[in-house]
C-alpha cells in the first residue's frame, strides 16, 4: 500500500471511530435525553406510547446510519442497538405518564427541574405553538408570578413577584433579565418588539441572578431557548388567517449541509394585521396593528466529537406599528382630592370650546374627544407608527477537554426605535408629540468553564464583558394650532381679538422644534460591565447538596446630554434673550410687552421686525426700537402673550453637559442547601444577593446620580413528584428585600429653583431611589398528567409587594391642588402593577380519532387580582380583577404532517382596561379569532 493510501486509511479509521462514538448506544441514550430536553415538560407533548415509538425509530435510524457508514468505509457493520424497549408492549395513550423527567437549562446544564434549588417555571415551545403565543405578553401569561407591563415597544417592562414595573429608562439596566440562546438583552425594548418563533422552551428563574452566566439581574431572568440545527432534515410551516386582516406565516426548516459536519436551521416569520381601534382621521391607520418580519439562520459545525460551533444570524427589518395613542380620553375630574375645585382652565374641554377649534363643525369634545365617540376609535391627524428594527449575530463555541467544557459566546445586538406621536386630536397642535429616536448597540463576550457533574463537587466559572452604547434624542415639534391650544384663557382672549394677535398666537409655536428636555434632548450613554463569576454544587452526602456562588461586577457608566432648539419655526423673533445661558437672539421686554432698558441695537431691530410683521408698522433703520415703541399698549401686551406661550412650551435648555459617572465593583452571591427527603421530594433553602448598577443621568441639565439597587432574596421550597409521578408540585415561600430600589421619585429641580430664584424650592419627577421595597409570598407551580389524554400545567401565587420606606413620591394628578405638599408618602402602599393574587392554568387534551388522526384542544387562562396601573398610585388608576383566556381546538394527522386549528384570543372578551389614569384609559385588546394551518414539507 502506498504512503498516501496508508494515510487515507488512517484518516478513514479515525473518522469512522469518531462517527461510531457519536452513533454508539451511549450516544443513543444522550439523544433520548436531548429529545426530552427539547420538549421541556415532555409529557405535555407525547404519550408514553409515542415516546417509546420515537425512541425505537431513532435507534433504527442510528443503526441504519452506522451500517451505511460501515459499507462506505469497507468495515464490518456494528452490532445493532438493542431495541428491546421498543418491543415491549406499549402503554395505552390514556395511561398516566411520569413527569419527573422535566428538564431545564437555567444553570447552563440539562438538569431535572426537581433537582434545581430555585423557583423555576417552564413552558414548552410546542405549547406556545399550539395556542399561537409568540409575543412576550402571551408568553408571560403562561409563567407563574411574572407580568408584562403594557406600554409601547420602548416603555413596556417585565415584573417578577410584583416588582419591576418602572425599570425602563435608557441608562438603566432591566430588573428582569432576558436571555435568548445564551445572549443577554441589556435593554428592555429588545424584548417587546418582535415575535419569538421556533422556540424550544421558556424558563423563568426568580431571584437575583449572575453567579452562573451572563449579565447580573436583581429580580430574575427569563431564558428563551430556540430550536437548534440538526442533522435530521425537517421543514415545518404554519399559516394563520384571522380577524382584522391578520396573516401570520411561519417557516422553520433545517438539516445537514455536510453530513455529520455542518447543519443549518432557519426560522422565518411574517406577521401583519390591523389593530382593533381605528383612527377616524385616517381610517387606514389602526391601533394596535401588527407589522413584523423576522428571520434567524443558524449553522452548527461538528468537526470532532469534542468540539462544536454554532453561528446565529438574525434580522428584524424596520417596520412600523401604531402602539402609542391607544388611549381613550375620559372627562377630567372637576374636584381634587382635598375637595377644592379644578378650574379646568387648560383642560381639553376648555380648549376645544374656543372659537379657534369650533370652526370645524363636525368635531366636538363630547362626541369625538371623549370615549372615541363611542366608536372604539381615536381621531388624530399626526399619528405615525412607531418604527423598530434589529440585527444580531452570535458565535457559540463548545470544547470538551480534560473532563471540562469550555464555552465562548460572542454576540452583537442592535435596536432602532423611532416614535412620532400626536396629542389625540385632528388639529395641528403637535406634529411630533414626544417623538423619540433611539439607536442602541450591545457587544458581549462570555467565557465559561464547566466541570462534569458527579463526584464531590461540580462547578462553573467564567468571565463576562458587555459594552452598551445608547444614543437617543427626545424631540417635539409644534403645529399651527398649538398657540391657541396652550394659551391660557386670558392670553387666548387677548390674542384672538385682532388679526395681528391671531398671527402672533399661531407663530408663537408653529414649526418650533426642540431636542427636548424630557428626559433630555440628546443623550449619549455608555455602559460597560466586566464580571467574574463562579458557582459550585457541593455534594456533601447522597441526599445533601450545597450550592454556592459568587460574582464580582465592575460597572463603568457615563452619560452626556444637552437640550436645544433644533428649528425656530415661524416665530424666531419671539424667542427670549437667553435661557439658562443659552443665547436665543430675542429682545428683552416685560409681561406687558414694554421694552427693557438694556436692549442692544440688534435686539431693538428684532423688536421692530415684530412690529412690522404682525402689525404693519414701518421700520426706521436710523431709529432702532421706534417701530416697536409706536405699538399700542394692547398690541405690546399681545406680543408679550405670544412670547410667554413660546417660553412656557420651550422649557429647559442647556448646553452639552456630562453627568457624574457611576463606577463601582458590585458583588452578588448565592447560598442554597438542598436535601432530598426521598426519591420524589427535595427541600431547599436559598439566599440570593444581587446588585443592579447605579444610573448616570441628567435631570434638567444637572447631574442626578442614582445609587445602586441592592436585593436580598430568601426562599424556602419543596419540590415533589406525587401520585406515581403523574403530579409535579413545587412550592416556595419567599421574602425579597430591596434597598435603593430604582424608580421614578420626587427630586429637587435645581434648574427651576435657580432660574426662578424666588426663595422657593421646586421639585420634579425623575428616576431615583426608593429607600426600601419588600415582597413576600408563596408560589405554587406544577404539572398534572393523571387524567386520560389530558395534561394540565398550573401556577399560582400570593404576593405582597410594598413600599417599606418611600416618603418622597411624586403627587398623583388628583393631589396637584393649590398649596399641595411637594411629596407624597407611599410607605406601606402596594407597588404599582402588583396583584395580590395571580395564577395561570393551561390544559391540553389529545385523543386519536379516525384511525391516523388526532383531535386536540388546549386553553390557557391567566388571572390577575386588583392592582393599580398608575406609577404614582393615583386613586383613578385601579384595575379590577380580570382574566384572559386563549383557546385552540383542532384536528390533524397524528404524525403532524398537517393540522387545522381554530384559535381564539381573549375568548370571553374580557374588557378590563390595560391601564387607567386621571383622564384616560388604555382599552383591552378585543377577542380575536383565527384559523391556523400547520404541517411538514
Amino acid at each position: 500500500m502506498s504512503q498516501n493510501n496508508t494515510h487515507r486509511a488512517a484518516r478513514q479509521r479515525r473518522t469512522h471511530e469518531g462517527r461510531q462514538f457519536r452513533l454508539s448506544p451511549f450516544a443513543t441514550a444522550v439523544a433520548t435525553v436531548a429529545l426530552l430536553a427539547a420538549g421541556g415538560v415532555q409529557a405535555q407533548e407525547k404519550s408514553a406510547a409515542e415516546l417509546q415509538s420515537e425512541v425505537a425509530r431513532l435507534r433504527q435510524a442510528l443503526d441504519k446510519a452506522q451500517a451505511d457508514l460501515a459499507r462506505q468505509l469497507g468495515t464490518p457493520a456494528p452490532a445493532a442497538t438493542p431495541v428491546a424497549a421498543a418491543a415491549e408492549p406499549a402503554a395505552a395513550p390514556e395511561e398516566a405518564v411520569a413527569l419527573d423527567s422535566v428538564v431545564i437549562r437555567s444553570r447552563n446544564r440539562i438538569e431535572r427541574l426537581q433537582d434545581v434549588p430555585l423557583s423555576v417555571s417552564v413552558v414548552t415551545g410546542r405549547e406556545l405553538d399550539r395556542t399561537g403565543a409568540d409575543d412576550i405578553k402571551s408568553i408571560t401569561q403562561r409563567l407563574g408570578n411574572v407580568s408584562w407591563n403594557q406600554g409601547n415597544q420602548r416603555t413596556s417592562s417585565l415584573s417578577i413577584r410584583g416588582i419591576g414595573k418602572q425599570g425602563q429608562t435608557e441608562a438603566q439596566d432591566p430588573s428582569v433579565g432576558v436571555i435568548v440562546d445564551g445572549v443577554n438583552y441589556a435593554y428592555n425594548a429588545l424584548t417587546s418588539s418582535f415575535n419569538y418563533h421556533d422556540v424550544e422552551a421558556v424558563e423563568v428563574t426568580r431571584g437575583p441572578q449572575g453567579t452562573l452566566l451572563g449579565k447580573n439581574t436583581s429580580l430574575g431572568v427569563i431564558n428563551i431557548t430556540t430550536r437548534k440545527p440538526s442533522f435530521t432534515p425537517s421543514a415545518d410551516y404554519s399559516l394563520t388567517l384571522g380577524q382584522n386582516d391578520r396573516v401570520i406565516g411561519k417557516l422553520a426548516a433545517g438539516g445537514p449541509i455536510v453530513d455529520d459536519l455542518l447543519a443549518w436551521r432557519g426560522a422565518f416569520v411574517v406577521d401583519k394585521g390591523r389593530g382593533d381601534i381605528t383612527n377616524l382621521d385616517n381610517r387606514d391607520q389602526s391601533y394596535q396593528n401588527i407589522d413584523r418580519v423576522s428571520g434567524r439562520v443558524q449553522f452548527l459545525l461538528t468537526p470532532t466529537t469534542d468540539f462544536n460551533a454554532r453561528l446565529a444570524l438574525e434580522l428584524q427589518p424596520r417596520s412600523g406599528e401604531y402602539t402609542n395613542g391607544r388611549n381613550i380620553n375620559t372627562p377630567t375630574p372637576a374636584i381634587y382630592s382635598n375637595g377644592s375645585v379644578n378650574a379646568l382652565g387648560t383642560d381639553a374641554s376648555t380648549r376645544l370650546g374656543r372659537s379657534w377649534f369650533t370652526q370645524q363643525s363636525n368635531y366636538s369634545y363630547a362626541n369625538d374627544y371623549l370615549y372615541g365617540g363611542g366608536r372604539n376609535a381615536v381621531n388624530a391627524d399626526s399619528a405615525r407608527p412607531l418604527v423598530t428594527g434589529s440585527k444580531g449575530a452570535s458565535l457559540e463555541l463548545n470544547w470538551n477537554v480534560a473532563n471540562h467544557t469550555l464555552t465562548s459566546i460572542t454576540a452583537y445586538k442592535d435596536y432602532h426605535f423611532n416614535a412620532v406621536n400626536d396629542e389625540g386630536t385632528p388639529f395641528d397642535i403637535y406634529r411630533n408629540s414626544g417623538g423619540f429616536w433611539n439607536d442602541y448597540t450591545q457587544r458581549s463576550q462570555e467565557l465559561r468553564i464547566s466541570s462534569k457533574t458527579g463526584g464531590f463537587v461540580d462547578y462553573q466559572a467564567g468571565l463576562f464583558v458587555i459594552n452598551v452604547s445608547n444614543s437617543s434624542e427626545y424631540q417635539r415639534e409644534w403645529g399651527s394650532d398649538a398657540g391657541a391650544w396652550f394659551a391660557n384663557t386670558a392670553q387666548y382672549n387677548r390674542l384672538a381679538a385682532s388679526s395681528g394677535g391671531q398671527l402672533l398666537m399661531q407663530n408663537s409655536l408653529n414649526r418650533l422644534t426642540m431636542a427636548y428636555n424630557s428626559p433630555t434632548g440628546l443623550q449619549s450613554i455608555k455602559n460597560k460591565s466586566t464580571a467574574l463569576f463562579a458557582q459550585a454544587n457541593w455534594h456533601l452526602s447522597e441526599p445533601l447538596t450545597l450550592t454556592t456562588g459568587i460574582r464580582l461586577t465592575r460597572e463603568d457608566r457615563s452619560n452626556v446630554g444637552s437640550s436645544f432648539i433644533r428649528d425656530n419655526g415661524n416665530g424666531a423673533e419671539l424667542n427670549p434673550v437667553a435661557v439658562n445661558g443659552v443665547q436665543l437672539g430675542g429682545f428683552a421686554s416685560n409681561s406687558s410687552g414694554v421694552l427693557g432698558a438694556n436692549n442692544s441695537a440688534a435686539q431693538l431691530s428684532v423688536a421692530d421686525k415684530v412690529a412690522n410683521k404682525y402689525f404693519g408698522t414701518a421700520i426706521n433703520p436710523n431709529n432702532p426700537g421706534a417701530a416697536y415703541n409706536s405699538l399700542t399698549a394692547d398690541q405690546k401686551r399681545q406680543v408679550a402673550d405670544a412670547k410667554a406661550i413660546r417660553a412656557s412650551q420651550m422649557g429647559v435648555l442647556f448646553n452639552q453637559t456630562k453627568a457624574e459617572s457611576f463606577r463601582d465593583t458590585q458583588p452578588s452571591f448565592v447560598v442554597s442547601p438542598s436535601y432530598k427527603l426521598n426519591p420524589n421530594q427535595t427541600a431547599y433553602f436559598s439566599w440570593q444577593y444581587g446588585e443592579k448598577a447605579g444610573i448616570s443621568q441628567l435631570t434638567n441639565g444637572y447631574s442626578n446620580l442614582v445609587k445602586a439597587e441592592k436585593t436580598n432574596s430568601f426562599e424556602a421550597g419543596l419540590k415533589s413528584a406525587l401520585l406515581d409521578k403523574t403530579l409535579i408540585l413545587n412550592t416556595a415561600l419567599y421574602l425579597t428585600k430591596i434597598r435603593d430600589y430604582q424608580q421614578s421619585v420626587r427630586v429637587l429641580d435645581q434648574y427651576t429653583t435657580n432660574a426662578t430664584n424666588d426663595g422657593t424650592n421646586y421639585y420634579t419627577a425623575a428616576t431615583g431611589n426608593v429607600p426600601k421595597v419588600e415582597a413576600k409570598g408563596v408560589e405554587v407551580d406544577g404539572v398534572y398528567a393523571g387524567i386520560r389524554n389530558v395534561t394540565i400545567r398550573f401556577a399560582g401565587a400570593y404576593n405582597d409587594a410594598k413600599y417599606k420606606d418611600f416618603t418622597n413620591a411624586a403627587l398623583p394628578n388628583e393631589d396637584n391642588y393649590s398649596g399641595a405638599p411637594a411629596y407624597k408618602d407611599l410607605t406601606g402602599k402596594t407597588l404599582p402593577g402588583a396583584s395580590k393574587w395571580n395564577f395561570n392554568i393551561g390544559a391540553d387534551y389529545r385523543k386519536p380519532v379516525l384511525g391516523d388522526k388526532e383531535f386536540h384542544a388546549s386553553f390557557n387562562t391567566a388571572y390577575y387580582s386588583r392592582f393599580n396601573s398608575d406609577n404614582s398610585l393615583s386613586s383613578y388608576g385601579w384595575i379590577p380583577d380580570y382574566s384572559i383566556t386563549d383557546l385552540a381546538i383542532g384536528l390533524g394527522k397524528a404524525d403532524k404532517s398537517y393540522d387545522v386549528s381554530l384559535l381564539v384570543k381573549n375568548a370571553f372578551a374580557d374588557s378590563t382596561p390595560l391601564s387607567k389614569t386621571w383622564n384616560s384609559y388604555s382599552p383591552a385588546t378585543q377577542r380575536w379569532v383565527g384559523l391556523m394551518f400547520t404541517g411538514k414539507l
